[in-house]
């Protein structure tokens, strides 16, 4: 095992290819975390939660007082606009994706679908998680990072 402070080998440059909206939802149900990003006093925050990809719509759990729940259970507000982010990229390789998506954040209040997602989304944390925060797609981009072609210029 090497040191921690020596830097890994190099590695040839990545090619970055789009990805279109449905790969990229579907890579970002295949791995179980990613970073919610949302406004707090007017600044960007970004929290590491787990989700589960329910139907299309990203869902979280959330606790009662934390900054998400709490900005999400406005009255009359339609929701509070945040971006989600998951990715999965080698360390080593330097190969894999990532998915950010664009939506609103809204808080799930029915009942019997609370209980589902408290079944579904174990929490990772040790801290009750009582709520539950679905985000719904607006705009949904990623990237693919693959081997770049060998140049052929002489």
């Amino acid at each position: 095992m090497a040191p921690e402070n020596v830097p890994p080998a190099p590695v040839a440059p990545r090619r970055s290819t789009e990805l279109g909206g449905e790969e990229a939802l579907a890579l970002l149900g295949s791995v179980p975390l990613g970073r919610v990003v949302f406004t707090r006093h007017a600044l960007p925050t970004i929290r590491p939660v787990n989700h589960v990809l329910d139907d299309g719509d990203i869902i979280i759990r959330t606790h009662e007082g934390a900054a998400l729940t709490s900005r999400t259970q406005r009255a009359g507000d339609p929701g509070v606009v945040v971006a989600y982010e998951a990715d999965s990229i080698d360390p080593v390789t330097h190969l894999g994706w990532s998915v950010v998506v664009t939506g609103y954040a809204r808080p799930v209040t029915d009942p019997d679908e609370l209980l589902r997602y408290q079944v579904l989304l174990l929490p990772w944390v040790d801290r009750p998680m009582e709520c539950a925060i679905r985000i719904v797609p607006d705009l949904v981009t990623g990237v693919r990072l693959i081997e770049a072609q060998p140049s052929t210029a002489v």
